[in-house]
């Protein structure tokens, strides 16, 4: 055990930390886990059992027992927690070790620390990770971006990691700089967009067609089926099939506020300093902030009423047929948008980035992977 070296550490095992780690380990590579919190480095013991990975409870054992250069991935919460670590962890290290950020940092962050370390020998990049903990477990999507070099040396990890689709590798080099953040935070802004669509379906199924759960999960199966296709269209379609013990519908008894962690914001606030529209997923972003004013929509409600939500001049089967082309025509929107901002934020910040690999690499693992992809990646 004293001459036991690892191939990769993980400072940070959270759900996504831990998973992505035994991910790793699943694939052969050695690696080590290192956190503050005693219980999550029992956890990764339990879990981690028979393969080769190991927890430690002190900084200095765990930097110990890293091959050379080493290699420390970050997945700790974005802002402040991710400079006191690193406030922390440089001071330990030796020129041309590798610290890679793992969580959803704000992209002009990552290039100020790109710099600082830079200034010391150190490589820093940033890695957008997408497919939350099954993802991260089982084959995420892995977008990083920042030194060539040090791309390479962790490139036969990520690749075994992550998802694959026709055995290709849903992970690529993208960009110099902060620039896999930057893809990261707009894929988040087109998973906005892209989950907004689909509340706007059920909207007009639910209260203008006065469709139950039953048959409106029909239609979402239906549509997941052919060319719209999608990973979030997939996972509705379950959620509106999912009976509690009762016998009723979850999806009934699911409060309609949603939360956020500021890729999306961040998304429009780009697309406005660059001065390029991406109107769908600003809309988008406003219904999240809406979300969150329950208690106001509920006294307005008192105050207005009802408004008579009933379609009465389409027929069912009609305004479903147009209901299924606006959310193809709208999907296609979203995307474009989405690509769009990164082909002008690629000529403003020099990120370098190819269209065809980020549509590659999004094709499988992350949450807005669908059939479309193939199509924006052929064109």
């Amino acid at each position: 055990m004293a001459n036991e070296t690892f191939r990769i550490g993980m400072i940070g095992l959270g759900t996504m930390g831990r998973n992505l780690l035994l991910n790793m380990a699943d694939n052969g590579f050695a690696v080590a886990g290192y956190d503050k919190d005693i219980s999550k480095l029992s956890l990764l013991e339990e879990e981690g059992a028979g393969k080769p990975v190991k927890a430690f409870a002190t900084m200095d054992s765990f930097l110990s027992v890293i091959d050379s250069p080493r290699v420390i991935i970050l997945l700790v919460p974005a802002g402040k927690i991710v400079d006191a670590v690193l406030e922390e962890l440089a001071p330990l290290l030796n020129k041309d070790d590798i610290i890679i950020d793992g969580g959803n940092s704000h992209f002009a962050d990552t290039t100020a620390r790109v710099k600082k370390l830079d200034e010391i020998g150190l490589h820093f990049f940033g890695m957008g990770v997408s497919g939350g903990e099954e993802g991260a477990r089982r084959g995420p999507s892995l977008m990083p971006g920042g030194n060539v070099s040090a791309y390479l040396y962790v490139k036969p990890v990520l690749e075994a990691i992550a998802a694959k689709v026709n055995g290709e590798p849903c992970v690529a080099y993208i960009g110099p700089g902060a620039s896999g953040h930057f893809v990261k935070m707009v894929h988040n802004g087109i998973e906005y967009a892209m989950m907004q669509l689909i509340a706007d379906s059920y909207e007009l199924m639910r209260r203008g067609l006065k469709m139950n759960n039953t048959e409106i999960q029909k239609v979402f199966a239906s549509w997941n089926s052919d060319e719209l296709q999608s990973y979030l269209l997939e996972i509705t379609a379950d959620i509106f099939a999912f009976q509690v013990q009762d016998g009723t519908h979850l999806i009934d008894q699911i409060k309609d506020e949603a939360k956020s962690k500021g890729t999306g914001k961040w998304t429009t606030q780009i697309s406005t300093d660059l001065e390029l529209p991406i109107p769908t997923i600003d809309v988008a972003v406003v219904m999240r902030d809406i979300s969150k004013y329950k208690l106001l929509r509920m006294e307005t409600s008192g105050v207005f009423g009802q408004s008579g939500d009933t379609v009465t001049d389409w027929n069912a089967e009609t305004l479903l047929a147009g209901l299924k082309e606006a959310y193809h025509f709208s999907m296609i929107c979203i995307y474009a948008q989405g690509i769009h901002l990164l082909s002008r934020a690629s000529e403003t910040y020099g990120y370098q980035l190819k269209l065809d690999e980020i549509s590659k690499i999004w094709r499988g693992g992350c949450i807005i992977r669908s059939t479309f992809l193939q199509v924006i990646r052929q064109a």
